[in-house]
């Protein structure tokens, strides 16, 4: 049986409260042995870390999603830092930038309000890219409708630490970009989407050693679990999918992404 990673969850959301441990052997049924969850803010980092260390297989990242900037405290390194020096923190993230819900997009505010957003936002992403140099973690990134900026705030810390760019939807050319500083990408159940060919045209011309899976469960079940829960068996259906386009076995694909996930995520044993 193929082994995998799925190398962006959130475990510690309510949707597993009841059945976590069902869900994490249905994962290993089919050959899902390690799991990264991922932290959105402070507390959520801290539930990660208390999963991960009460069941097996399960490491964490810690930070502060750019989507709850606002609710951030003004420095939140201190913190941080400390949460991140545990052993099963393998990373710190996720952290970036978000634009797609600004308040003058969602029509409820200025484009100041959206100025002082951005940021704020941009403001906690550097706050975190140097609790990661310091601790020499890596970073998992989310950006959205904000990928040149993104890059941009990342690039001088891109000799010290690598990110991933999780949920990749990017271009070929961004995809490049990413590899480009030595960064890697990151592919989830959109590429079993019927409306996901800019996504599996980007994945196909995508390195094997570029690249790694994740469901980011609970949200995007790919086909055929559309409208379920997501959940980190599912790697299996996006690993299909992604074998053929890489015109690779499924243990070859399993080989690969393991040894890339391993190198990235330094702490995972």
């Amino acid at each position: 049986m193929p082994q995998f990673f799925d190398t962006h969850a959130h475990l510690d959301f309510d949707e597993f409260r009841s059945d976590l441990p069902a869900v994490l052997d249905r994962a290993r049924a089919v050959g899902v042995d390690r799991f990264v969850s991922i932290g959105t803010d402070l507390a959520a980092s801290r539930r990660a870390l208390a999963i991960a260390e009460t069941h097996q297989g399960v490491f964490a990242v810690a930070g502060w999603h750019p989507g709850h900037a606002e609710e951030a405290p003004p420095d939140i390194r201190a913190e941080l830092r400390a949460l991140a020096s545990h052993e099963r923190i393998v990373a710190i993230g996720e952290c970036g930038l978000d634009f797609y819900r600004l308040p003058s997009r969602m029509g409820q505010g200025t484009v100041d309000d959206d100025a002082r957003i951005r940021e704020r936002q941009a403001d906690l992403f550097v706050q975190q890219l140097e609790v990661a140099s310091e601790l020499g973690l890596n970073v998992v990134i989310h950006t959205r409708d904000s990928f040149p900026e993104t890059v941009e705030l990342f690039r001088p810390y891109a000799s010290r630490v690598r990110a991933v760019f999780h949920c990749f939807v990017g271009t070929p050319a961004e995809m490049e970009v990413v590899l480009g500083i030595g960064s890697l990408v990151s592919y989830t159940g959109i590429v079993t989407f019927k409306n996901g060919n800019a996504v599996r045209e980007t994945l196909a011309a995508t390195p094997m050693d570029g690249l790694m899976l994740e469901t980011d469960c609970p949200f995007l079940a790919p086909v055929p679990h559309r409208g379920r829960r997501c959940e980190p068996a599912f790697i299996a259906d996006i690993a299909s999918t992604v074998a053929g386009l890489k015109h690779c076995s499924p243990e070859e694909l399993g080989t690969a992404t393991c040894a890339t996930a391993r190198s990235f995520f330094k702490r995972i044993f």
